[in-house]
């Protein structure tokens, strides 16, 4: 075996090791979830669970329904992905087709930045000031709400949604540009019928890694969305998503107590809700090349 083939084999091997690797780690984290999370439901119903409207962990007896917590999440990413799929859209096609070359440098610079800053900086400065405008514009009694958390989730998946699409656009060959244009497009009209749909797998996919992110996402809407475990009926009243609720509880919790379990049963529906939306983003990233 030449030394060059040695080499080679050696890295196919170390990255063989490393996807293995990652894989039973996800494995044995699950298990762990698995292990802790299922012992609650020898004292509480599956259903009365997930759908319970009253989560007072600390009453006697404990009332662990997480229905609040479900839709505290799911009013703020569903919030967040309304305002950061739009923008995330218009910046990639603005930094990938339209930007001149200095600029795109410098904008694909800043988006990368952008996904360094820590989530607990990016919560303290929407503690000071997102919340008080959101509460001086819709005249609210408080601005730690629903929507507070929406718009700065958002802006912490702009710069995932931004990175992958932008990547997807220049993943279009430029021959179809050029095609379109010599067949007398304008360049609005080719980015929306020729780029836009050729990229369309990478372009779910990135809406998918981003509400991902806005799923997992802790610190930040901890801080800005109130934290009350009460079903919302808008976005403009305070809610408590499931990730906030672990970080804020894990601490205080009487280990083997059900409050405890319960805790790791909530990560559990967090595994899982981030597992399906990853599942999702994959087989729309590799979509086309399954069909072909």
């Amino acid at each position: 075996m030449s030394m060059r083939r040695y080499y080679e084999f050696v890295i196919e091997a170390l990255i063989f090791a490393s996807g293995i690797a990652s894989i039973i780690f996800v494995l044995l984290i699950f298990i762990f979830l698995l292990k802790e999370g299922l012992m609650l439901f020898e004292h509480v119903g599956v259903f009365e669970f997930l759908f319970g409207k009253y989560w007072y962990p600390i009453s006697e007896p404990p009332r662990l329904g997480i229905l609040p917590l479900i839709l505290g999440s799911l009013w703020v990413t569903f919030g967040a992905t309304v305002i950061s799929v739009p923008l995330g859209i218009a910046c990639a096609i603005f930094i990938g087709e339209i930007a001149p070359g200095w600029l795109k440098e410098v904008l694909k610079a800043g988006v990368e930045l952008l996904a360094a800053i820590p989530s607990i900086v990016l919560g303290f400065i929407g503690l000071v000031t997102l919340v008080p405008m959101v509460k001086k514009v819709f005249g609210l009694p408080t601005g730690l709400t629903a929507i507070s958390g929406s718009i700065m989730l958002a802006f912490m998946a702009m710069p995932t949604i931004v990175s992958i699409m932008e990547d997807a656009l220049n993943a279009v060959p430029r021959g179809y540009r050029e095609g379109s244009i010599a067949m007398g497009a304008t360049q609005w009209q080719t980015i929306r019928r020729i780029v836009l749909p050729s990229a369309s797998s990478g372009i779910i996919a990135a809406v998918m890694l981003g509400i991902g992110r806005v799923v997992g996402e802790t610190m930040a809407v901890m801080m800005i969305t109130g934290n009350a475990a009460v079903i919302p009926m808008s976005f403009f009243a305070p809610v408590r998503t499931m990730t906030a609720t672990i970080a804020a509880e894990m601490g205080e919790t009487v280990q083997g107590s059900e409050h405890y379990f319960a805790l790791f049963a909530i990560g559990i529906v967090l595994f899982a809700i981030t597992f399906v939306i990853n599942l999702l983003a994959d087989f729309a990233l590799h979509g086309k090349q399954i069909r072909t």
